[in-house]
C-alpha cells in the first residue's frame, strides 16, 4: 500500500439519550459485531453516571450498514440477589453465536463508587460469561468464571478472541482490591479456555508492570492468522500520574507467551487495533489503531505496517475532539478521579469491506455521553 490515506466517509449516532430533559442516562464502552449477513450488533453500557448504581449493558441493532440503529434493551437481568452493576463486551464466533465477557461488580455501599479514590482499588467483583444463539435477541444467564490467578479485581478491557483452532482468549488486566491489595502484581494477561469458556485453567502474561508500578490498561488483542497475535496497550504510571508511550507485544503460540514489549511510536490511551484483511503487502500486516491521543487532544486513527516484529507508522487522522484542551488523564489529580472524568474513548471496530472500517466509541456531546459511529475509508 503506497502512500496510504485514511479518511472519514460518514458519521452518526448509535445511541443518544432520547429524553435528556426527563432522565440522566449516559452511554459508555461499546462493542461492535458484524454478523455473517451484514447485520450489525452494538452493545454498550448505560447509567446515570460512569460509576452509577444502575450501570449495565444494553444492545442496539442495525440492518442498513450502521446508518440507523434500533435500541433493543438490556443483555442481563437487573437483580442478582445482591446490589450489583455489570459491564459486558461482546464478540461473534465462527459458528454464528455471540458471546459476552464481562464483570459483575458488587455495590454493597450505595455511597461508594466503583473505584476507591485513595487506593485505585475495585469493589468486589466476579468475571462473567453470557451467550446468545439467536443473534443477540436473548442471552443465557451469566456464568461466573473462575480465573487461574488472583486479581482480586480485573479490568474488563476486551471481548473474547476466538482462534482458528477453537481456543478462546479473554484479555484482562489485574486490578487492585478495595484496600489496594494486589497479590498478582500489575499484569495484563489473556485467560485461556480450550473448552469454549467452560473452564479457564491457564493464562499467558502479555505485559507485567509490577516492578516499575506501571499499569497496562485497555489491552487490545487481535489475531494475525493462525496462532500469531498482536497486543497493544495503554501504559500508565499512577504514582507519577502520567501516561507512557504505547507498547506492543506479539505471541506465536496462541497467547501462552508474548514477546518483550516494543514501541509503536504512538502516545495513546485506550488504543484498540484491527488487522485489515486483504491489505497484506509482501507478508506484512496492515494494522489500524484508534486511540485517545495523549500528546495531542482527541480520538485519532493510525495506520501501521507490521512486518515480522517491526512496526512502521504510515498515516494518521484526527477523528473527534481535536479542538479539546486535553484528552484527559493529564496527571492533575489522582488516577481514579481522572478515569471517571474522561469525556470519550473505548473504540471498537469491524471491517465492512475491502477498504472501509466501521468504528464506534463513546463521547461527550451537549452534556450527554453518546455512542457515535464513524465509517473510515483506507485507500
Amino acid at each position: 500500500m503506497a502512500n496510504p490515506i485514511i479518511s472519514i466517509a460518514s458519521t452518526g449516532l448509535v445511541y443518544h439519550n432520547p429524553k435528556p430533559y426527563l432522565r440522566s442516562q449516559h452511554a459508555y464502552h461499546p462493542s461492535l459485531v458484524l454478523l455473517a449477513d451484514g447485520e450489525l450488533i452494538c452493545t454498550f453500557d448505560l447509567g446515570q453516571a460512569v460509576e452509577a448504581l444502575d450501570y449495565r449493558t444494553y444492545l442496539s441493532r442495525s440492518s442498513d450498514g450502521g446508518q440507523s440503529w434500533e435500541f433493543q434493551g438490556p443483555l442481563l437481568p437487573t437483580h442478582v440477589g445482591r446490589p450489583a452493576t455489570s459491564s459486558v463486551r461482546t464478540s461473534g464466533l465462527s459458528d454464528g453465536r455471540l458471546v459476552g465477557f464481562g464483570g459483575r461488580f458488587y455495590r454493597d455501599d450505595p455511597e461508594q463508587g466503583l473505584v476507591n479514590r485513595e487506593t485505585l482499588g475495585y469493589v468486589p467483583m466476579d468475571l462473567i460469561l453470557t451467550r446468545s444463539d439467536n443473534r443477540g435477541r436473548s442471552w443465557s444467564p451469566a456464568q461466573e468464571i473462575q480465573p487461574p490467578l488472583a486479581g482480586p479485581g480485573f479490568e474488563i478491557c476486551h471481548r473474547i478472541v476466538e482462534l482458528p483452532g477453537g481456543r478462546w482468549l479473554a484479555p484482562v488486566s489485574t486490578w487492585r482490591g478495595w484496600h489496594g491489595e494486589a497479590p498478582s502484581g500489575e499484569k495484563t494477561v489473556v485467560l485461556i479456555s480450550e473448552d469454549q469458556g467452560q473452564s479457564w485453567p491457564e493464562y499467558g502474561v502479555i505485559f507485567d508492570g509490577t516492578a516499575g508500578g506501571v499499569i497496562h490498561w485497555e489491552v487490545s488483542v487481535v489475531s494475525l492468522g493462525g496462532e500469531r497475535l498482536l497486543a497493544v496497550v495503554w501504559a500508565h504510571d499512577p504514582t507519577e500520574g502520567k501516561n507512557l508511550p504505547t507498547p506492543f507485544a506479539l505471541s506465536e503460540d496462541g497467547g501462552k507467551s508474548f514477546s518483550p514489549a516494543k514501541a509503536t511510536g504512538l502516545r495513546g490511551q485506550t488504543c484498540k487495533a484491527l488487522c485489515l484483511q486483504g491489505a497484506e503487502e509482501g507478508g506484512a500486516a496492515q494494522i489500524l489503531c484508534v486511540y485517545r491521543r495523549d500528546d495531542r487532544p482527541g480520538l485519532w486513527a493510525n495506520l501501521a505496517r507490521l512486518n515480522g516484529n517491526e512496526w512502521t507508522n504510515l498515516a494518521e487522522l484526527p477523528l473527534w475532539g481535536a479542538q479539546m484542551a486535553s484528552s484527559g488523564m493529564a496527571g492533575q489529580t489522582n488516577s481514579a478521579e481522572e478515569l471517571s472524568s474522561l469525556k470519550f474513548g473505548y473504540p471498537s471496530m469491524v471491517q465492512v469491506s475491502a477498504d472501509e472500517v466501521l468504528l464506534v466509541f463513546w463521547c461527550w456531546e451537549d452534556c450527554i455521553s453518546n455512542i457515535r459511529w464513524i465509517r473510515l475509508r483506507v485507500s
